[in-house]
């Protein structure tokens, strides 16, 4: 947006007390509990830098985590098989899954294996990514040892150097916005989209190419996400954008603007949810039955998903 775009939108403390030395007829002191690390405090986020890119080991396996990061800055050219629409994973995930509060890569590696409510059960980090290639590239999930997966998951692995499992890292994910103050309108949204958004993602959010590749990803429509990924759902699109948009000016907008220009991007048609039960109706019911989600609701007169 401002002429840019909505959508291209420290490691733990650890250590121990040490064992006092042994003295005749005493006991030896129990040793203490490990640090943050293992035990990490989720009321204390822990700040993280992955390592520079140029730091990339010169071996088999730093060949490995390079293919990882060409396929996720250029998924298109590096894993087209599994792709369904004009996306790379770099549109969501900033700075080829760098960047904090742009859903890192290392945020995201360390969290995992977790339940996931979308599925109602424990994801590894694999299936996290399959998850991504049928929800937001519209596609189809690699096999789990697929070379795809395995350099994807060797990259995040790679970023992820020295970051603690299971603690709260600062910057993982989006930052959550809070309720706006007024409820979020088509009509605002449409207003911040053409004012910001528009030169760079299309009037119709068709997105840009340039000599052939997607300059700027396409926000709605048949080259977009689809129903069933994440930024479909207003409350995530909003705080994405909230704190990345215009690329390079998070923090821009206004909360406000964010949720409606956010209501605007999701109240447009785009591919089906792979889960569709053949009942816009019925899979609202079992899969978007929440406020956010504009799936199955009536927007000008269409309703939406029901393409």
């Amino acid at each position: 947006m401002k002429t840019y775009s909505l959508m291209v939108m420290a490691a733990a403390l650890a250590g121990g007390a040490m064992i006092a030395g042994d003295v005749i007829g005493q006991a030896k002191p129990a040793p203490k509990p490990a640090a943050t690390a293992q035990s990490p405090d989720p009321a204390r986020p822990v700040h993280f830098t992955p390592p520079p890119a140029d730091s990339i080991p010169n071996d088999d396996f730093g060949k490995m985590v390079k293919k990882g990061e060409q396929i996720f800055v250029n998924t298109q050219d590096n894993a087209r098989q599994y792709v369904g629409n004009s996306l790379n994973c770099v549109n969501c995930h900033l700075d080829a899954g760098r960047k904090a509060d742009a859903s890192p890569l290392w945020g995201a590696f360390v969290a995992y294996p977790a339940y996931r409510s979308k599925n109602k059960r424990v994801n590894t980090f694999a299936e996290r990514l399959q998850g991504c290639f049928r929800f937001s590239m519209n596609g189809k999930a690699p096999p789990a040892d697929d070379e795809t997966l395995v350099a994807l998951e060797t990259y995040a692995y790679w970023l992820s150097t020295g970051a603690p499992v299971r603690a709260t890292l600062a910057g993982r994910g989006y930052p959550a916005l809070a309720k706006p103050a007024t409820a979020p309108d088509y009509g605002r949204g449409q207003k911040v989209y053409a004012q910001n958004c528009a030169l760079c993602h299309g009037a119709n959010g068709e997105g840009q190419a340039s000599a052939g590749k997607t300059a700027f990803p396409p926000l709605w429509g048949p080259k977009s996400f689809n129903w069933g990924a994440g930024m479909h759902d207003i409350k995530n699109a909003a705080a994405f954008i909230k704190a990345n948009m215009p690329l390079g000016l998070g923090g821009s907008l206004s909360e406000q603007e964010a949720w409606d220009v956010a209501t605007f991007m999701d109240s447009h048609e785009r591919p089906q949810d792979p889960r569709f039960s053949g009942s816009v109706a019925e899979t609202r019911k079992k899969y978007h039955d929440e406020p956010t989600s504009m799936y199955g609701m009536t927007v000008n007169g269409h309703v939406l998903g029901g393409r």
